[in-house]
């Protein structure tokens, strides 16, 4: 016997792999949008049309990407864990079946949302930026990335007395999906050596200094309050360098908002 979708949330042994499901998919759907759009295709960057004050100071640009990714790992680690602690459930009957379709109708579920709200209701950004035909690219990731796989997880949940697909080794699978989607979607677009750097309050200037030498970097800008530097590094596997002096945030990295760099190569 499998389990219907409208029992996954009602039987405590799958209420974990069900909400791992939703969890991972809409954050593989986040990472998926900043390694294609923002990325690889450059299309758009989270606020693309926002561009009254304070919203076109580089460092408003930079806070907002940085907390739109953050809030992708938040949500990507909460569906690890909901994960590991569901993990027992995947021997269940369904089980598998039911983290697979939740993790697709998660998938969906971001693109759908993106849609609406990113798109329509707020246009912050549209799909692809200088198109003639704005609409045709938002109506086409909508249903191609969102309505289809919405669909198909809703398909695949079904009660079909379906077979098994692929039990602990699709869960790791999916939990490896999202543990290397996180930090490649935190690397910025290729030949970009802008490197946006918040150091920590309290950092000296003899420390932020003795972190651009360590470097190699070369003063681009910095705020007037001394903790948000741009520099250009032409050695990026350096870059880490920065957090033995102070830094708090390192752009250009596959760390947690090392998607901040691209932002600063459009301004």
């Amino acid at each position: 016997m499998s389990v219907r979708q409208s029992d996954a949330f009602t039987i405590p042994a799958l209420r974990s792999l069900g909400w791992a499901g939703l969890l991972l998919g809409f954050g593989l759907g986040g990472f998926f949008d900043g390694i294609l759009l923002h990325q690889i295709l450059q299309w758009h960057h989270l606020l693309s049309l926002v561009t009254r004050p304070p919203f076109e100071d580089i460092r408003v640009q930079i806070m907002a990407d940085g907390f739109f990714h953050l809030l992708m790992y938040v949500i990507a680690f909460a569906g690890l864990w909901k994960l590991w602690k569901g993990r027992h459930s995947l021997a269940a009957p369904g089980g598998d079946r039911l983290l697979l379709a939740n993790a697709l109708i998660g998938f969906g579920a971001w693109h759908i949302l993106d849609g609406v709200l990113s798109h329509w209701l707020l246009g912050i950004h549209r799909i692809r930026q200088g198109s003639e035909n704005l609409l045709f690219w938002d109506l086409l990731w909508f249903f191609v990335f969102g309505v289809a796989f919405v669909a198909l997880g809703w398909w695949l949940g079904r009660d079909r007395n379906g077979g098994a697909l692929g039990g602990r080794t699709g869960a790791a699978m999916l939990a490896a999906a999202v543990l290397a989607g996180g930090p490649v979607a935190a690397l910025p677009p290729p030949n970009v050596n802008t490197v946006m750097v918040f150091f920590k309050p309290g950092t000296t200037p003899s420390q932020v200094f003795a972190g651009i030498e360590a470097v190699d970097g070369r003063i681009l800008w910095s705020a007037p309050s001394g903790d948000v530097w741009a520099l250009d590094v032409r050695d990026q596997s350096r870059t880490a360098l920065l957090y033995r002096h102070g830094a708090w945030v390192v752009s250009n990295s596959a760390w947690v908002a090392g998607c901040l760099a691209w932002t600063s190569a459009r301004k």
